[in-house]
């Protein structure tokens, strides 16, 4: 799945939305990303107990919304009528908890792309990156390409999903075969690339402070994608950049601007 093509996407990604600045993954906090002139955005997905996909990042409903117990035992609509703003500031009290469909209905709308992690559920690794892959793939129906998952194939409107599980990235290979996938790791193997193969990776997404030159190097030179999460400091950024890292998110949205690579 290697390949040598350019990232053909924005390079700077508001982390969960612009999670500092508003209530994390919500509709808020991609708008506030917008203000700011952000046209990339990275964004989590669970399933509820009925298998809608909801944009939110813990397994559970207590840090992010007033609900208690874990978004699985929930169903869509109970998920729904949750404060998911409160938390962050009154302003923004009863900003709810989004499904993945009104994410996209409003990133389509607004030529925002998404980088789409697919978050792991204990026990149902597999059926979330299935269900998650297949509804994205549905919502992006119009924009896929044969072949897409590869990195001289993708559209440049579809998503790149994104996940720590190798279940999840084989369940969403195997339901939405042209999309785009990135295996999220906290640090570099020593197997990366036989690894990055089998799961038919495009990029491979890493936590900056555990990367080195050589790593960057090898990653770029066998022709994958490279992405940074989550990068706070101006300083540090540029210096991913000067590595030849393609991309990354930040939660520093007003420090790292969407033109700052």
């Amino acid at each position: 799945m290697s390949h040598f093509r350019p990232w053909p996407w924005p390079r700077v990604l508001a982390h969960r939305g612009a999670g500092k600045l508003a209530p994390e993954n919500t509709l808020a906090a991609i708008r506030r990303s917008q203000a700011l002139g952000f046209r990339g955005i990275e964004i989590d997905a669970r399933l509820s107990r009925d298998e809608v996909p909801v944009v939110i990042h813990d397994r559970t409903l207590e840090r992010t919304t007033d609900g208690h117990g874990a978004v699985a035992d929930a169903s869509a609509e109970e998920i729904a009528s949750l404060d998911a703003g409160s938390w962050f500031g009154p302003e923004y009290r009863g900003e709810p908890v989004p499904t993945l469909a009104a994410v996209v209905a409003h990133c389509r709308a607004h030529g925002i792309w998404i980088n789409l992690e697919i978050k792991r559920a204990p026990g149902n690794v597999a059926r979330v990156g299935e269900v998650v892959a297949r509804t994205a793939a549905q919502l992006y129906a119009d924009a896929l390409r044969p072949g897409g998952d590869r990195g001289e194939c993708v559209s440049t409107a579809a998503p790149l999903l994104s996940s720590f599980g190798a279940e999840a990235l084989q369940a969403a290979r195997a339901a939405a075969p042209d999309l785009p996938r990135g295996w999220l790791v906290t640090e570099v193997p020593g197997d990366w690339r036989e690894r990055l193969e089998r799961l038919g990776c495009a990029s491979l997404h890493v936590d900056h402070e555990a990367l080195t030159p050589a790593q960057a190097a090898a990653v770029k030179a066998a022709g994958y994608w490279l992405f940074c999460y989550t990068v706070d400091d101006p300083g540090r950024a540029r210096e991913l950049f000067a590595w030849g890292v393609d991309a990354l998110c930040t939660d520093r949205i007003d420090l790292i601007g969407p033109d700052f690579a």
